[in-house]
């Protein structure tokens, strides 16, 4: 994005998280176009603007949603986790139930509302890759990850066929890239795993699978049994020669060097090995709403696995602010680092989708992407547990993209934003 704009800003507010470093008290913000100048502690610039009560953090990460499913909310509520098949199939019939149009105004909305939660970084995961030409036009960074699906020979050959043609009609914009995503172990045929995983080293681009969501998909490769093999044989896609052996034989397969991806890891043993350029996407209140045991997110930090946040879909999330499901843990988990959490939210997201160098911390170089996120009017001896609280206000975030202020407006009966001149 170019930008000729010279002039330097100084923003406060009562805390800044740089997220790469300590929270400053009434620490300084500079902006100088589109990027960060410095950030500093008090008194070493004077502030052209203060932001009150207000935390300055990065702008939010969420590494792992699906906005075609944003007409959801409410029509698909998650089931017990054992009838985890049972809501697939729900989010399958409703799929099927929109028209394209509808689609692409479900598109809008989901995409509306994560701006106004403040996130300046998607990890969407698309069907046809279709949100592409909508977030590509937005005041936000993506990444697209196709979804590619298919069981038998031949629709795993179409799906690798599709996704090398839409690679080479999607470039990557200063804004969005592309992605591909290999939907799951239970939809996709093994070797479309590792085929995905050469176009992605090829093309030097990231990669997703839904990886250990629920008990069944371990039951699934493990023993060829359970519900997902009911439900695969009721859709006739029952085809047990083209399931991968287990979650590792997964992980392997696209060890290409290239971003990777596992969303989820609901079931995923503590002690599994993941290779190089591996990040986890733990989706907590997706993850509680079904009843799953605990998840092994901080196994996985303790042993130097990356792990950061997503909302998952309306399909299964009431909303799809990040920063709901890092305080969330915070509720459940308080005794839980609030720097590491700050950057499961925003830098350990941009690492994982390959952004870092552009965002995900508040440092001199890098956009100027942040957020200001209304505290309590109380203190506390840790700066995070104001910023994680359940008591923190509800008033709207105001955020920053590329150095201007975002601002909301309805284009077209949709609701869209767009940055302030």
């Amino acid at each position: 994005m170019s930008d000729t704009r010279a002039e330097s800003r100084t923003y406060t507010a009562r805390w800044v998280f740089p997220a790469s470093n300590p929270p400053l008290h009434r620490g300084t913000v500079t902006v100088s176009g589109s990027v960060i100048e410095a950030v500093d502690p008090h008194g070493v610039r004077q502030p052209d603007e203060d932001l009150g009560n207000v935390a300055i953090i990065p702008g939010l990460v969420n590494a792992h949603t699906h906005l075609d499913l944003s007409g959801a909310r409410g029509l698909t509520p998650p089931t017990t986790a054992d009838r985890f098949t049972d809501w697939l199939l729900s989010v399958i019939t409703y799929r099927r139930s929109r028209s394209p149009e509808q689609t692409r105004a479900d598109i809008h909305a989901g995409l509306a509302e994560s701006l106004r939660c403040g996130t300046t970084l998607i990890g969407d995961i698309a069907a046809e890759g279709q949100t592409w030409d909508v977030l590509a036009a937005a005041p936000t960074r993506a990444v697209v990850f196709r979804e590619l699906i298919g069981l038998s020979p031949e629709r795993s050959q179409t799906a690798h066929d599709t996704a090398e043609t839409w690679l080479a009609g999607h470039h990557p914009t200063t804004s969005t890239r592309p992605g591909l995503s290999p939907h799951a172990p239970y939809s996709v045929r093994k070797g479309l795993f590792a085929d995905a995983g050469r176009l992605c080293r090829s093309g030097k681009i990231s990669y997703a699978v839904h990886l250990a969501e629920s008990a069944a998909e371990v039951e699934l490769l493990t023993h060829r049994r359970g519900p997902f093999a009911d439900f695969l044989k009721d859709l006739g896609l029952w085809l047990p020669d083209g399931l991968t052996e287990d979650f590792g034989a997964v992980i392997e397969a696209c060890d290409f060097g290239q971003p990777k991806l596992f969303v989820h890891g609901n079931h995923l043993a503590p002690t599994t090995r993941m290779t190089p350029g591996s990040t986890i996407v733990y989706c907590p209140r997706t993850h509680a709403a079904f009843g799953h045991p605990p998840h092994p997110f901080r196994e996985f930090l303790a042993r130097g696995v990356r792990v950061c946040l997503g909302t998952d879909s309306l399909a299964s999330n009431p909303d799809l602010d990040v920063l709901a499901e890092a305080r969330f843990i915070h509720s459940r988990y308080p005794d839980f680092p609030g720097d590491t959490l700050l950057k499961m939210v925003t830098l350990f997201g941009a690492e994982a989708m390959d952004w870092s160098n552009k965002t995900g911390s508040l440092e001199p170089g890098k956009s100027a992407d942040l957020v200001a996120v209304p505290l309590p009017e109380r203190d506390a001896e840790d700066a995070h547990t104001l910023l994680f609280a359940q008591d923190a206000p509800r008033a709207d975030r105001r955020s920053m993209f590329c150095g201007l202020w975002r601002s909301w407006m309805t284009v077209g009966g949709n609701a869209c934003f767009a940055n302030e001149m």
